[in-house]
């Protein structure tokens, strides 16, 4: 969630950044401060009639010791009708908090200075570009695949449906080969790699950010409250919810590789083909927890990390600096990098990296202490180190000489071989 502090202390500046989204109204930013407002009315007059309640109850008890007691008791029955206040003010209280907390949990993270305008993403703005390569008779990848019998799609839909590929002899090594790859790469960097569940409950659904806004996008299991992980960033930084920390932890970096569950509701066509869009695939994902004052140094850390990454895969590609259009909901500021896929003749994203500033930590009721002891919001970073099938489908693309699949010298001690080749099925 928003810092509401800062908002009340930078409304203006707070509207302006709000207003940078498509289909936002400064009346959002209005409302939210008057619902703080009403509770902490509430909470005030809360306290002032606790405040009677301690100093009668104070006072009946010096009356008592006093032998005081026909006065005592007199003002122990008055005292009942306090009670009766403290109560009422209690409901009024807890109503004006949960309609500050519907209201306020509904609202997107502010897009920062950096953030361009713009309402989709061809208001993108390229931040690093890479030259096209020419590449004769290109084929997509799934065409590649297809005469190689790398990956039968038509499997995944008879044990599930479509979006569920089934990867085959070398191409099933070579989705280890980049998950040991990049694991080691995060490590290397000083990331801690952690194992976490692929399932995760509604606190940690809704402290990262993926509830209310992505609910319709994440498979649930009903019977157990439960949702299956979209990305690892999920769990990862959930490991910290309710956590008090001190500063010298900090930064704390973490990755772990996971599969990831997307329903994609709503694609379609091109979007679809191949290896573009699935509803289950593996991921790699970073993420960083630092002081406020290192959280810019910390994204651009995480930038260069990835591209580090595309760069020992021989890989072209761009990196965009997203529009408040095309922003997500949790994120203040988001770069992505795509790949671009020669048989498709378009670009593919392969990573998000976003700074979300104090917005998950928030909702996380993530915490540590400063050098004054004060306790502070941490800043909350995360990106994708990186995603599988696009990358596949980039190797696929990008390595097909007509016959074979070559594939780039970072990979050929992981694989044991340098080429992917037909493989020989019998289903």
């Amino acid at each position: 969630m928003i810092d509401l502090q800062w908002v009340r202390e930078n409304n203006e500046l707070a509207k302006s950044m709000h207003l940078k989204r498509p289909n936002t109204s400064s009346e959002d930013i209005d409302r939210l401060l008057e619902l703080d407002e009403l509770r902490r009315g509430a909470q005030g007059k809360l306290d002032e009639a606790k405040t009677v309640a301690n100093t009668a109850a104070q006072e009946i008890g010096k009356l008592f010791k006093s032998g005081q007691r026909e006065e005592a008791e007199a003002l122990r029955e008055k005292s009942k009708e306090q009670k009766s206040v403290i109560a009422d003010l209690e409901r009024v209280l807890r109503d004006a908090s949960d309609a500050l907390e519907a209201h306020w949990i509904q609202l997107p993270n502010l897009a920062m200075n950096e953030v361009p305008e713009g309402n989709s993403e061809n208001d993108n703005k390229e931040i690093k570009g890479s030259s096209i390569p020419c590449v004769d008779s290109p084929l997509p990848h799934w065409e590649v695949a297809d005469r190689l019998n790398l990956i039968r799609m038509d499997l995944g839909v008879k044990l599930t449906g479509s979006g569920f590929p089934v990867y085959v002899g070398s191409m099933a090594k070579l989705q280890r080969a980049l998950i040991d790859y990049f694991l080691d790469e995060a490590v290397k960097a000083g990331y801690a790699e952690y194992q976490v569940p692929h399932l995760v409950n509604e606190d940690s659904a809704r402290g990262t950010g993926q509830l209310p806004d992505k609910e319709a996008q994440m498979y649930e299991t009903k019977l157990d409250a439960l949702y299956l992980i979209p990305t690892a960033e999920v769990p990862l930084t959930n490991l910290y919810r309710d956590a008090l920390l001190n500063e010298g932890d900090l930064p704390l970096k973490l990755t772990g590789y996971t599969p990831c569950f997307r329903r994609e509701a709503g694609s379609y066509g091109k979007e679809v083909r191949g290896l573009n869009r699935l509803h289950q695939f593996d991921k790699v994902e970073i993420v960083q927890i630092v002081p406020p004052h290192a959280s810019q140094e910390a994204h651009k850390d995480m930038v260069n990390h990835v591209g580090s990454l595309l760069d020992a895969l021989e890989m072209p590609y761009r990196v965009l600096n997203l529009c408040a259009g095309d922003l997500g909901f949790a994120a203040a500021i988001t770069y992505d990098f795509e790949i671009w896929s020669s048989g498709q003749s378009r670009w593919l994203e392969v990573s998000s990296v976003s700074n979300f500033r104090t917005f998950q930590s928030h909702r996380l009721r993530l915490r540590y202490r400063d050098h004054n002891n004060a306790k502070t919001k941490p800043h909350t970073l995360n990106g994708s180190a990186l995603a599988i099938p696009r990358i596949v489908a980039g190797l696929l693309e990008q390595g097909w000489d007509g016959k074979v699949v070559h594939l780039p010298k970072v990979l050929h001690s992981y694989m044991g071989v340098e080429m992917l080749t037909k493989q020989e099925v019998k289903l």
